[in-house]
C-alpha cells in the first residue's frame, strides 16, 4: 500500500514535470502545436471539445465573483485565477501541490499586472492552512480525482463560508470506453488518478459535507468531434454534436456515460 506522503510526492513530481516550461491550460490549435512533440501532453486534444462545460463554469463564476474572496483550489497554471481576477474578484488565492505550477501562476499574474489581486501558494489541498470560513466562493477544475476525498471534502466545507458556494468540473469514471483509454495510457496520469476518477458514489459522499449538490453532465456525442479539431468543419460539427448532447444527457442513465460533470456545492455543513 502506498503511503499518503508517497502518493502526494508522486503527484507533485508528476505535475512539476508536466508543467515545467508549459503554460498551457486550455486547448487551442496553437497550444497543441507548441506541445506536439511532448507525449505526456497527448491527452490535451480531448479538451478541444470542452466549450460547453467551460462556458458553464465561467458564466457561473462571472455572475458571482465580483467583490468576493475566491479560492482557486488546485489551480494548475492559474488560468481560472487570472479569469477571476479579471472579472472583478476582490482577492483570488490559488493553491497547488506543484511548485512548478505555482511558479507559472505567479509569472503570469505579474506579467498581466494582476499580482495584487491574485496570489498563489504551494499547499497540500487535503490539509489547507486557512482559517475556517475563509472564502466566499471556491472553484476547482479537474483536481478532485487526484485527492483523497475523505480528506478533501471536509476541508472544503471547513474553509467555505456558510453562505458560500463552490463549483467543480471533473471527468467521470462510468463510461467503460473512456476508462479503458485511461488505463491504456498510464504515462498520461498517475495510478492514483486513474483509480479515483469521479463517480456517482463520490457525489453522494459530497452530500455528507454540503446540503446542496447540483449536478450537470457534459460531453458524450461531442467526443466524436475530436479527430476533426484541426479542420475547417470542426466548429460546425461541434455545434451539431452539442445539440445532440442536449438531448442525450437529459436521459437519467445515459447522462452518467458523459465525459465530464460540473457540480455546485453549497450550504457547507459545519
Amino acid at each position: 500500500m502506498t503511503s499518503v506522503d508517497e502518493r502526494k510526492r508522486r503527484e507533485a513530481e508528476f505535475h512539476d514535470h508536466l508543467r515545467k516550461g508549459h503554460l498551457e491550460q486550455r486547448w487551442s490549435v496553437e497550444a497543441e502545436k507548441r506541445i506536439a512533440d511532448n507525449l505526456e501532453w497527448s491527452n490535451f486534444k480531448w479538451y478541444s471539445i470542452e466549450r460547453k462545460s467551460l462556458d458553464y463554469v465561467r458564466d457561473w463564476l462571472k455572475q458571482r465573483c465580483g467583490g468576493k474572496r475566491v479560492l482557486d483550489y488546485c489551480c494548475g497554471n492559474g488560468t481560472e485565477s487570472i479569469f477571476l481576477a479579471k472579472q472583478g474578484a476582490r482577492e483570488v488565492v490559488g493553491i497547488d501541490i506543484s511548485e512548478e505550477s505555482i511558479y507559472n501562476c505567479r509569472q503570469q499574474a505579474t506579467a498581466l499586472g494582476l499580482d495584487a489581486i491574485a496570489r498563489f501558494e504551494v499547499m497540500d489541498a487535503e490539509v489547507m492552512n486557512f482559517p475556517d470560513n475563509s472564502f466566499d466562493l471556491m472553484s476547482e477544475y479537474g483536481c478532485l480525482h487526484h485527492l483523497d476525498l475523505g480528506n478533501a471534502l471536509p476541508e472544503l466545507a471547513r474553509v467555505l463560508k456558510p453562505g458560500g458556494s463552490m463549483i467543480c468540473a471533473e471527468v467521470l469514471g462510468h463510461n467503460r470506453f473512456i476508462q479503458w483509454y485511461r488505463c491504456a495510457t498510464p504515462h498520461l496520469r498517475t495510478a492514483w488518478e486513474t483509480e479515483h476518477i469521479i463517480r456517482r458514489s463520490d457525489l453522494r459522499k459530497a452530500a455528507q459535507y454540503f446540503d446542496g449538490v447540483d449536478i450537470k453532465c457534459f460531453h458524450l456525442a461531442t467526443l466524436a468531434a475530436v479527430p476533426f479539431r484541426k479542420t475547417a468543419v470542426f466548429q460546425a460539427l461541434l455545434r451539431v454534436l452539442e445539440g445532440i448532447d442536449e438531448v442525450l444527457l437529459r436521459i437519467p442513465l445515459l447522462k452518467w456515460q458523459a465525459w465530464m460533470v460540473v457540480f455546485v456545492l453549497d450550504r457547507p455543513k459545519k
